[in-house]
Formats: structure tokens, sequence, C-alpha cells
């Protein structure tokens, strides 16, 4: 099944996926208006900065097991079956913020959402895009990234890609080892 591939060494910070997330889950889907509405459409997607002030996009991983729904006291939490996707019932979240403190991401926020009561603060992360799955388009914040820190597609075959460019950036000559490409020459001598 697909889902979700971050690459965080092709992140460019730009935030571009936080905007596509919001605007993805406003109630009017468009930019324009959603900058407008009450509550205020927010991301589930988040841009954080590395040691080097380098991006990294970060989202919920769907976890399984998951420590958040595993911790949801009121068991608001769930997992859909169709799709392994953690979702939360907002008519059932208290805000005590359990799942939060499970999460080892850190990507579980607490405010109000258009798919919750009127003025009630509800814990609010990453959906994959189910509504725009069901309409046969890929999630928002892969669809608006350039960079392709972001991927929708098999996790086996992100890695297998992963593998084979490891693997044609070394090179073993006469018993070294090299780094073709990449900013350090390493050599080590058997």
């Amino acid at each position: 099944m697909k889902k979700v591939v971050v690459h965080p060494e092709r992140c460019l910070g730009c935030m571009q996926c936080m905007i596509a997330c919001a605007t993805a889950h406003s109630q009017s889907k468009t930019l324009l208006t959603a900058i407008s509405e009450t509550p205020l459409p927010k991301p589930r997607a988040h841009i954080g900065v590395g040691l080097y002030g380098e991006g990294f996009p970060n989202r919920c991983r769907h976890c399984d097991p998951a420590p958040c729904l595993l911790a949801c006291l009121p068991g608001a939490m769930f997992r859909d079956s169709e799709t392994e996707t953690i979702l939360i019932d907002p008519d059932r979240c208290v805000n005590c913020a359990t799942c939060a403190m499970a999460c080892p991401f850190g990507v579980i926020r607490y405010h109000e959402d258009a798919a919750a009561p009127p003025g009630k603060a509800i814990a609010v992360k990453c959906d994959n895009c189910l509504e725009r799955r069901k309409q046969g388009l890929i999630p928002a914040c892969v669809e608006i990234c350039k960079s392709g820190a972001l991927t929708f597609e098999e996790p086996s075959e992100a890695m297998k890609r992963k593998t084979d460019e490891v693997a044609r950036s070394m090179s073993v000559v006469g018993g070294s080892l090299s780094v073709v490409r990449g900013p350090l020459q390493l050599t080590t001598d058997n």
C-alpha cells in the first residue's frame, strides 16, 4: 500500500507542504478563501529546523503499533483498517494530550478544527488526505513538494531506491572503499 515517504535530505524548508496541507483541510479547499475561515485551517505537516538550519518535513507516520492510539484514554483515536491510517474522532477527543505525550515524533497539535464542534480544541494530526485520496488524488503535501522531500509510494520501493543510491555512491577498488560522490572522500584500506 502506498504511503507518504519522507526524504529529509531533499527538504528545502520552503514550507509549501504546510500551506497545501492547511488548504486541503480547510472548508473551501482554496488558499484565497481558506485564510479568512473560522477556525483558521492549520497544517498537519510541520517543517522543523535541523542543527545546521536545514528543513525537516515532519508528519505522522501512522505507526504500527501506534503509541498515540494506545495512549488515547477516551478512545478517540482509531486505525482505519482499509488505509492503515490513524484517525481521530473529534466528538470523543477530550483534549487530554496523552496522545501527544506518547507520540515519538511530536506531530500531534491541539486547536480548533472545522471537523470539531465549534469552539472545541481537539487533537489534530495527519489523516493521509483521505478525502483527497477518495477523489483519486495524492496527499496535498506530496503534490506540492517539488524537491521530492515527500513522495507517495510503496515504502519497499523507496527503501530499494535509497539502497541503490548508496551502493552507486560507493566503490570498492583494490580492497579500498571510496566514496564516489558526496562531500567526503573516504578511503579505508584493509
